[in-house]
């Protein structure tokens, strides 16, 4: 697992050290611990980020749970689409390290607003039940909704205008602004393979904040910090903190 080792730190243009950018754990601390797991989450707060970026589904009996993928195959012991399970078979399965798939409710009570939690809304019809848990725990200032289907995040703002949203690209359209704009969204994120400087100095002119996802070793961290995005969620927070703190 890639570290920073003393050769690379007196080389590295470390020309932002100090950033204000902000620092998010993907599904927690997702190359160090069981992804989307409140031990990922933990770690990854303890690590110091600023933000924690986790997917909920809902299960067969409507129940909203943190994990990425329709199925439960690749990170647990288990089979079977998500939405075919209910919350009480869910929980009988082991996510890594003993760890069971937490509810949102879990997380957001092992957050305690320590951090702001970004919250993609991977199932179909999580948008309500997502908006509605928020309100209840009064925590519209400490969320931010993210989503690939932006109808959904259209969704959130007809039930409720306070809440913080991102609409996610692998890549992004030419007019990617411009969709952002029209979606209601204070952020683009963009797979960070695909960002470069004139799509970050065009969605700063029109406003716009820009967060990468997902680059994983020094080099693709560093690109982004050089790129000045405004915030980099990633697998490997650790590499994160140590960069830019």
């Amino acid at each position: 697992m890639e570290s920073l080792d003393s050769d690379f730190l007196f080389t590295i243009n470390r020309k932002t050290y100090g950033t204000k950018m902000v620092i998010t754990g993907h599904r927690g601390a997702a190359k160090l611990e069981p992804e989307n797991t409140c031990l990922s989450i933990k770690k990854a707060i303890d690590l110091g980020v600023d933000q924690i970026e986790i997917d909920v589904h809902l299960t067969k009996d409507q129940q909203l749970v943190v994990i990425h993928d329709q199925t439960v195959d690749r990170t647990t012991d288990g089979h079977g689409a998500v939405s075919d399970l209910s919350l009480q078979e869910i929980k009988q399965l082991d996510a890594g390290k003993g760890e069971r798939i937490p509810t949102l409710q879990e997380v957001i009570d092992v957050v305690q607003r320590r951090v702001i939690l970004q919250i993609e809304l991977k199932g179909p019809d999580t948008a309500e039940p997502v908006v509605r848990l928020i309100e209840r725990k009064s925590i519209e200032s400490a969320v931010i909704l993210t989503s690939f289907v932006h109808e959904r995040l259209r969704k959130v703002h007809r039930i409720n205008l306070n809440i913080a949203l991102g609409a996610l690209w692998s890549v992004p359209p030419d007019d990617v602004c411009q969709q952002a704009l029209e979606i209601g969204v204070e952020a683009i994120h963009i797979q960070h393979q695909n960002i470069d400087a004139d799509l970050v100095r065009e969605a700063h002119l029109q406003g716009l904040k820009i967060r990468a996802w997902n680059p994983d070793t020094v080099r693709e961290i560093q690109q982004m910090i050089d790129l000045e995005v405004d915030a980099v969620g990633s697998n490997r927070p650790d590499l994160l903190v140590q960069l830019c703190r």
